[in-house]
């Protein structure tokens, strides 16, 4: 996806506004009809934020053609971009977008860019286990609680939950720290953003996957860790972040994600191999229409994760040529 059509879907975005019902999926979405002379094999490699998603879309994929093959992978996003270029998948989800590098790489083997598919927002949430009182945190006390270089400028490294207010039992309990591993795109934009482009403390506890991050944190009183709002589970707590000390704090949420007020807000990832000047695969055609119909952002919804409007939809779908 060039960088005018991704602007024309942000302000699609954008025209949703502070709605309360950000949630909600656009009825002017199209809705999907199932197409003849569908068949053959669907692959996908890459974000295990992703990973559930991209299986109810594969099991909604099947309902429509039961004798497609989908076979899907979620062990990183650094695991897309060599499956996409190499063609040893048909879709690459990502939860960032794609590196100089790998684009660079793509395109010296096929010599045009990788297309990149926007398909739903996240908001990558900082998680505390259930009991923890605290109320929330700002960026630069996040920085200087999971980095070892604290690029924000907060004044002193945090290392015990009474360096942010916490009392009594809590002032003196150690931080535990849980992270995803560096093949994880998750991993990569916490960097970017929470810490700056900072570097992690070596004493963070690398998890191999988003669900085993929030496990952790459940099962430590005193721990904290990231993850994909769809990930949530009863015994973490999601908490209020703030862009700046002192600054106002934001649920991450739909609403806060939609109107940029919630810090940690992104774009999910598809990438597809797409020649600029041959149409895509029938298979991979219709999965990608699916995607962007009534039915795929539903299932956006279902994954805990903030649908598109339709005005990025059709954005899209018309450059594809697939409306």
């Amino acid at each position: 996806m060039n960088k005018l059509l991704l602007t024309g879907v942000i302000a699609g975005m954008a025209s949703l506004g502070g709605n309360a019902l950000a949630q909600d999926v656009d009825p002017n979405l199209p809705v999907y009809e199932r197409a003849s002379g569908v068949s053959g094999n669907i692959s996908s490699i890459g974000s295990d934020t992703l990973n559930n998603l991209m299986t109810l879309w594969a099991e909604e994929f099947n309902r429509f053609y039961p004798n497609v093959n989908v076979q899907i992978q979620g062990a990183g996003s650094g695991t897309a971009p060599p499956a996409v270029t190499e063609g040893t998948a048909t879709f690459g989800p990502m939860s960032r977008g794609m590196r100089d590098s790998e684009i660079e790489a793509f395109e010296e083997r096929h010599g045009y860019e990788p297309y990149a598919l926007p398909v739903a927002i996240d908001t990558l949430a900082v998680y505390v286990n259930r009991d923890n009182p605290i109320e929330g945190l700002s960026l630069p006390q996040v920085d200087a609680i999971f980095s070892s270089t604290r690029f924000s400028d907060h004044p002193e490294d945090i290392t015990r939950w009474g360096q942010v207010g916490l009392e009594g039992a809590w002032e003196n309990r150690d931080i535990p720290l849980y992270s995803r591993n560096a093949v994880s795109g998750t991993y990569g934009y916490f960097r970017d953003n929470a810490l700056f482009g900072g570097d992690f403390k070596a004493s963070i506890n690398e998890q191999p996957g988003s669900s085993s991050v929030v496990q952790g944190v459940a099962e430590t009183i005193n721990g904290i860790g990231y993850s994909g709002i769809g990930y949530i589970t009863s015994g973490v707590r999601a908490i209020p972040l703030a862009r700046e000390h002192g600054g106002e704090m934001f649920e991450p949420n739909a609403e806060n994600a939609v109107t940029g007020d919630y810090p940690l807000a992104r774009f999910l990832y598809v990438y597809v191999n797409k020649h600029p000047n041959e149409p895509l695969e029938p298979s991979v055609a219709e999965f990608v229409k699916m995607i962007y119909s009534q039915v795929g952002q539903e299932v956006v919804v279902r994954d805990g994760f903030v649908p598109l409007p339709a005005s990025a939809a059709e954005n899209v779908l018309r450059d594809l040529d697939l409306m």
